[in-house]
């Protein structure tokens, strides 16, 4: 497709997405929360937080196909971590034009770990858990949790659904605190690349959140206009 009707046609997207947005934001809140898709070091394992790399050739791919999907879906708000992986991803993924830069979703930040493998982790720490041990000279697990509990609360404020592009393990911590569990229970989720959660309440108990979704990824994506 040309890259002119290309633009055209994500712009027209965007704008029948946002548009009732006023009908939209009535709707009890309802959070599509999207991992940026393949880079280089997501690839080979090595913690990535603050390191801006792009992603590779088929992270593009699988951001593009995450489109379709989120077509479906009319976002009251669009919001993705401020790192190029994640903005790409959400660029490509139709949503771009619609984005707010929010810092509160970036990556862990890994601090002497940045760049290392687990493996390479542990034959030096034995033992070491990223989210019971944190990093030195990076964030503690406290750290991140207050800050996915800082976001939570200002997307709690709002209703509608909301679209979030963030980044890996930063998302399971931010699932577990939607759910109110303990930041060592995000241990126990994790994130494909390129991958869609739903963040919601349970409709039959509106106080009570849920995650509706997780760690979908295409061609298996449901119909996200039933959530």
């Amino acid at each position: 497709m040309p890259v002119a009707a290309e633009a055209s046609r994500t712009s027209h997207l965007e704008v029948r997405k946002l548009e009732g947005m006023a009908g939209l934001e009535r709707r009890p809140l309802c959070l599509y929360l999207v991992r940026h898709g393949e880079t280089a070091w997501s690839q080979s394992g090595q913690h990535t937080g603050r390191t801006d790399i792009a992603l590779t050739p088929h992270g593009e791919d699988e951001a593009r196909a995450l489109q379709p999907a989120l077509d479906a879906i009319a976002f009251s708000r669009v919001l993705t971590s401020p790192l190029i992986r994640a903005h790409r991803t959400c660029d490509l993924a139709g949503l771009g034009g619609a984005a707010e830069i929010e810092p509160d979703l970036m990556e862990w930040a890994y601090g002497d770990y940045e760049g290392l493998c687990s493996s390479e982790i542990r034959s030096s720490r034995a033992g070491w858990n990223l989210f019971k041990d944190g990093c030195p000279h990076g964030e503690a697990p406290e750290q991140v949790a207050a800050r996915a509990d800082r976001l939570i609360a200002r997307l709690r404020s709002g209703q509608g659904n909301v679209a979030l592009f963030s980044h890996g393990q930063f998302a399971c911590v931010l699932a577990a605190r939607w759910i109110a569990a303990p930041v060592l229970e995000a241990e126990h989720l994790a994130l494909t690349t390129a991958s869609l959660s739903i963040l919601r309440y349970n409709p039959a108990h509106p106080d009570i959140p849920v995650i509706a979704l997780w760690n979908a990824s295409p061609p298996f994506l449901p119909r996200l206009d039933r959530f």
